[in-house]
């Protein structure tokens, strides 16, 4: 199987269902953003990290296809709802992962500065690329339907990179520097 097809060579590229959007499609802002993300926390996987945070990160780019996938489906032409599916279990994931990190670091009283070391760096640029997924995904949702799941999600994937980041903070023992206004 080759990589290139040539049908995209006309400035268009085909959903999932067959149907074909010009490249720069809200649609494909939208899965190119949830795409770019998942690299982004690939480069966190990528990092001396603990192994468990590893695993966690290996689900999420797992579910980060999944939404990606979703995304890229025209829905008047097929329905892949359970297939592709990002459901209060996903969310709860994350939420829980939370709470547990949460538990074991000291309460905030200012935002930090993004920075410390490459892997805090990371967590910090995967956040804000989250945040940017996020706000395409509610801008595709005005023209089209959207999974109230997938939006819940990617707005609780950017707590936990940021929450992630503060415990890659702590058990490398970078320090945090709070902003000061």
């Amino acid at each position: 199987m080759r990589v290139y097809t040539r049908t995209g060579d006309d400035g268009t590229t085909g959903l999932i269902g067959g149907t074909r959007v010009q490249k720069y499609d809200q649609r494909l802002e939208a899965y190119g953003t949830v795409d770019e993300l998942n690299s982004w926390i690939g480069l966190i996987r990528s990092q001396d990290i603990n192994i468990e945070d590893i695993s966690d990160l290996i689900v999420i780019q797992n579910k980060l296809f999944v939404i990606g996938a979703n995304l890229a489906t025209d829905t008047s032409k097929v329905d892949l709802t359970e297939k592709l599916s990002c459901c209060n279990d996903d969310i709860l994931f994350l939420e829980n992962k939370m709470d547990l990190i949460l538990d074991d670091l000291p309460p905030l009283s200012n935002f930090l500065l993004p920075g410390g070391n490459n892997a805090v760096s990371y967590c910090h640029l995967a956040r804000t690329v989250c945040r940017r997924a996020e706000r395409r995904v509610y801008k595709l949702a005005s023209e089209a339907s959207v999974s109230d799941q997938v939006l819940k999600y990617l707005n609780r994937l950017s707590d936990y990179l940021y929450v992630l980041s503060r415990k890659i903070a702590k058990d490398m023992e970078v320090e945090e520097i709070p902003w000061k206004s």
